[in-house]
């Protein structure tokens, strides 16, 4: 068969986080490009889906579509969930219009995500899918099926509603019917295709969309079962073309409790140590792997390109391969409600801004802050460097990088803190890969604050058993927590709590180890609007309570005397409105953010110029020229 014929189909199905609570927005539009560059070549199709609270990562790969005729973004957008029934009906939907362009001739349909990536060429991808037409490729989960059914609750009725996925009842699946299932990342001929998305089905395929619609991970066993039951059975290959990184002791432990009323299981994210099994791929029919996440590692995406394109380590000469930018904010963005405490920071770097030049003998001391545009995540060899902040100004765009200030206070020395890795508080902790997505260790009142740590190894088998209280700014005890740390212990902790700014205490054998001082930011937006008065108390307020009710940590927490004072000021501090509240921010975000690190800007030091930028170069993720002569990018 000629190659050029083949016209294999890179279908991108859910490219945007699921994640849409406290207005998350996780917009990896950078590693989604790298992918596609890596991925292009001019015989083949992409067609890309993006959720629709995802207006960020929407408008930026729109733009491709006006320079690469074989991409393509599907109009019909979904709010999609992790095991949702809404995922097939996303799927399905493309299929149909993907059959529909009249000008795309291709024969096999692969979904991917961003978190995807390729451990063979696209050649050879080509050359095998040529070789195996009107085949289907997909994973099962082997020929236990009762345990399946169980396994994945398909023997229970789940609706989609409100963006989870609620379990009903339990219910009697048909008899005569083969169940199978196991991966929803597939690869499918286009009869098979033309047969399954057809919006007129026959009997089978109807019937099987009505159970599929109240499944719970419906695209992970829809595809299969109608392939085990239609006249496609022979056309079958137990083969996805994945290999996937499962751990599964990190990643099973309830991860999509708060979207699915159901334990799942994730993958974890590939890092170096995990080479070895990319590179077991060689010898076998595998071709992409999966899960890849720059915000948490990003050398082993470098490592892969290197290997799989037979390339050298890149030169000083070629800007930030060790660099990578994740937008968390775009002003123009209006799926999402974003978060009140970025909100908030950014306003209070916007005054800053202001003052930071009107006192300096910058020719921009009469600037005009007039808006925050965008907000990125930035970091340099998978270190967490900074957040960057572009601002609007009269006269230039500027862009600011902010980072927290470390406020630990070591007060004993002892064996035990020697070996203190990591020691913050912060929000937004990813169990599965043991690290807090909130780089900026923000929290406001409605969060979850969260004391991460992390101890070196210990020469000795000794655990030490560590108390952790909580006492907020008004000197109550809110909290406390128990927890070990030994010679393989590497752990966490979560304590809910509300106050204005708090100071964890560990404790070790009734003396004080450590003190954490940590703000919980006073808001002045409240659900992406401007804080009101009338909202003002319920935003802000200190809540009082106390954890101990035995007097046992006394000696730890301010004497009476000295909570009534300290309740009194917090009590007028959360009534505070105007001028008065935003000055209260702006001293209170001087004491834990190092805002105004550095500044960038036409009269100052041009941003494109400034490593650190998110305007600055980035080759990785640059859609340049089609090299003529092979149909594809060059990687950088």
């Amino acid at each position: 068969m000629n190659i050029y014929q083949t016209g294999i189909k890179k279908f991108l199905p859910q490219i945007a986080s699921t994640e849409v609570s406290n207005g998350k927005n996780n917009s990896a539009v950078r590693q989604v490009k790298r992918l596609i560059k890596v991925l292009y070549h001019t015989n083949h199709y992409y067609y890309i889906h993006v959720d629709i609270r995802q207006d960020y990562l929407y408008r930026e790969l729109l733009a491709l579509e006006k320079i690469l005729p074989n991409v393509h973004l599907t109009r019909r957008r979904f709010a999609t969930i992790w095991g949702g029934a809404s995922l097939l009906e996303m799927l399905r939907s493309c299929m149909w219009e993907l059959l529909n362009i009249k000008n795309w001739k291709w024969d096999f349909v692969l979904n991917l995500s961003e978190s995807d990536y390729p451990v063979k060429t696209v050649t050879q991808l080509t050359q095998f899918l040529t070789a195996n037409k009107n085949r289907n490729f997909v994973k099962s989960h082997g020929r236990e099926v009762q345990r399946f059914i169980q396994k994945q609750g398909l023997d229970k009725t789940f609706v989609e509603c409100e963006t989870r996925m609620w379990r009903v009842g339990d219910r009697q699946l048909p008899y005569g019917i083969q169940v199978d299932g196991g991966s929803d990342w597939i690869a499918l001929s286009r009869k098979l295709v033309e047969y399954v998305a057809n919006p007129t089905p026959d009997d089978l395929v109807a019937g099987l969309l009505k159970i599929f619609k109240y499944t719970l991970l419906p695209a992970e066993s829809f595809f299969h079962t109608v392939l085990r039951n239609s006249k496609f059975c022979n056309t079958y290959i137990d083969n996805n073309l994945h290999v996937t990184n499962w751990k599964r002791k990190l990643g099973c432990k309830c991860q999509y409790k708060h979207v699915v009323d159901w334990c799942g299981c994730s993958p974890n994210d590939f890092r170096p140590d995990d080479w070895p099994r990319v590179l077991s791929t060689q010898s076998r029919q595998l071709y992409f792997a999966r899960k890849f996440e720059p915000i948490v590692n990003q050398a082993v995406i470098l490592q892969l390109e290197l290997w799989l394109f037979g390339l050298e380590e890149p030169s000083k000469n070629i800007l930030n391969v060790h660099s990578y930018w994740q937008n968390v904010y775009h002003h123009q963005d209006l799926g999402v409600t974003p978060d009140d405490g970025l909100l908030t920071l950014g306003g209070s770097i916007k005054r800053q801004l202001v003052k930071y030049f009107r006192y300096s003998n910058s020719t921009l001391c009469d600037l005009d802050v007039s808006s925050v545009l965008q907000m990125h995540t930035f970091l340099s060899m998978d270190a967490y460097k900074h957040t960057l902040f572009l601002l609007r100004t009269s006269q230039v765009d500027i862009e600011v990088a902010v980072k927290p200030i470390n406020n630990v206070n070591l007060t004993k020395t002892s064996p035990l803190m020697a070996h203190v890795e990591l020691l913050f508080v912060s929000t937004d902790y990813d169990q599965k890969e043991q690290m807090s997505r909130n780089f900026l260790q923000l929290v406001s009142p409605f969060s979850e604050p969260i004391l991460i740590y992390r101890f070196s190894s210990f020469h000795s088998s000794k655990t030490y058993n560590l108390t952790c209280l909580w006492i907020s700014s008004s000197g109550y005890l809110q909290d406390v927590s128990e927890f070990s740390a030994g010679r393989h212990i590497v752990d966490w902790l979560c304590s809910l709590l509300y106050q204005v700014y708090g100071a964890p205490k560990l404790i070790y054998k009734n003396t004080i180890l450590a003190e954490i001082k940590f703000l919980v930011t006073p808001l002045d937006f409240f659900f992406g609007k401007p804080l009101k008065a009338i909202h003002t108390l319920f935003a802000n307020m200190d809540i009082i309570t106390t954890k101990d009710v035995n007097g046992k940590f006394t000696k730890f927490i301010p004497d009476p005397l000295q909570r009534a004072t300290l309740e009194q000021a917090s009590q007028t501090d959360s009534k505070r409105v105007g001028d008065s509240l935003t000055t209260w921010i702006d001293e209170l975000f001087s004491k834990f953010y190092s805002d105004t690190v550095d500044v960038c800007g036409k009269k100052i030091a041009a941003c494109v110029k400034t490593g650190w930028s998110s305007l600055a170069p980035d080759p990785k993720s640059a859609i340049g020229t089609v090299n003529g002569t092979t149909g594809t990018f060059n990687i950088w």
